[in-house]
């Protein structure tokens, strides 16, 4: 405008020598000049400004993808470092309980518990009455006649729930409870709990490496599923370990003193009663491990506490737990050749 503002005046001036000051068409020339001289000069303003604007604006476009694809980046990464620290830490649910590898210091801890059991039941127990314990023995498993003697019903009601423990953990490990990828099969140490209850399930313990196997749909046609996730099984686990329970609470005060006394004297009474504390102390973990493997935790997690009562927490929880069918993955057709 400046330059257009010069040059109006600069041709004014030479008019003004030929012309008059109050001559019309002179004024309507310069006008005319000057707007000549204003558009001249507008374009390449407007197309060097225009320019300017159209780099800036592909230069912020040009930022925000970069800051874009950087923050995609980013949670990608923190996504993978979730993984990879889940994978060596280890979790549950699995499920469930969000699972991979576990921590060897628990192994460890485990391992030295299991030896100073095995320690103590072969050479610290008592073992007073070995006689007495093998006639205990003999009439528990029928082997012995009715000779009149009265078993005491603390005795039997804790002989009767020890067989009821292998099924309750044997629907509780499998297939939940299984080592990773297979590498420690569980059902053997399953089949030696019948004998030797929480002694033969330690070792495992020790070994169990998470997360278990993906369940698939051919498994639930299985034998050892389809009877262990029926639910008539549990309704009948949890009804006899109920009238067990309570036949040994309705005895009198004399048969637990009498129970007592056993236990500070045999050793078979006194293995079987630890035994028994060992697996209720176990089972809650279990029923946890099982409950965020099936991703019922979120429903079930009141069940919990519950769990801590000896075998009637764990069984009502197998009794109202879902089923595998939830995290069971379909199997694909195998691609012919």
């Amino acid at each position: 405008m400046a330059m257009a503002n010069a040059t109006l005046i600069s041709c004014n001036s030479s008019t003004s020598t030929h012309l008059p000051l109050n001559n019309h068409k002179s004024s309507r020339t310069s006008l005319h000049f000057t707007q000549l001289k204003v558009a001249s000069l507008s374009p390449h303003r407007l197309v060097l400004s225009s320019s300017k604007s159209a780099i800036q604006l592909k230069r912020c476009r040009f930022l925000q993808i970069c800051h874009t694809s950087s923050l995609k980046n980013q949670q990608e990464e923190s996504k993978e470092e979730s993984v990879v620290g889940g994978s060596k830490n280890g979790n549950g649910n699995g499920n469930g309980n969000g699972n991979g590898g576990r921590d060897w210091t628990s192994s460890i801890l485990l391992f030295f518990l299991w030896a100073g059991l095995i320690y103590y039941v072969f050479f610290l127990t008592p073992n007073q009455t070995p006689s007495r314990d093998m006639y205990f023995l003999q009439k528990l498993l029928n082997l012995k006649g009715d000779d009149g003697f009265r078993m005491n019903e603390v005795l039997v009601s804790l002989w009767y729930i020890m067989g009821l423990w292998p099924l309750a953990y044997s629907m509780l490990l499998l297939p939940t409870g299984r080592s990773s990828k297979s590498k420690v099969p569980v059902w053997p140490f399953l089949v030696l709990s019948c004998f030797g209850g929480a002694y033969a399930l330690l070792p495992y313990f020790i070994l169990w490496n998470p997360p278990a196997p993906p369940v698939e749909e051919t498994d639930l046609k299985s034998w050892p599923l389809i009877f262990l996730e029926s639910k008539v099984t549990a309704v009948m686990s949890l009804a006899a370990g109920a009238c067990i329970i309570i036949y040994a609470c309705l005895a009198g005060a004399d048969t637990w003193t009498e129970f007592f006394q056993y236990f500070r004297e045999s050793k078979f009474i006194h293995i079987t009663s630890i035994d028994f504390t060992l697996l209720s102390t176990f089972a809650p973990f279990w029923v946890y491990n099982d409950m965020t493997t099936r991703k019922w935790f979120d429903k079930g997690s009141w069940l919990l506490p519950i769990s801590l009562i000896p075998f009637l927490g764990p069984g009502l929880y197998l009794l109202l737990r879902p089923s595998l069918s939830t995290i069971a993955i379909p199997q694909t057709p195998a691609e012919p050749e």
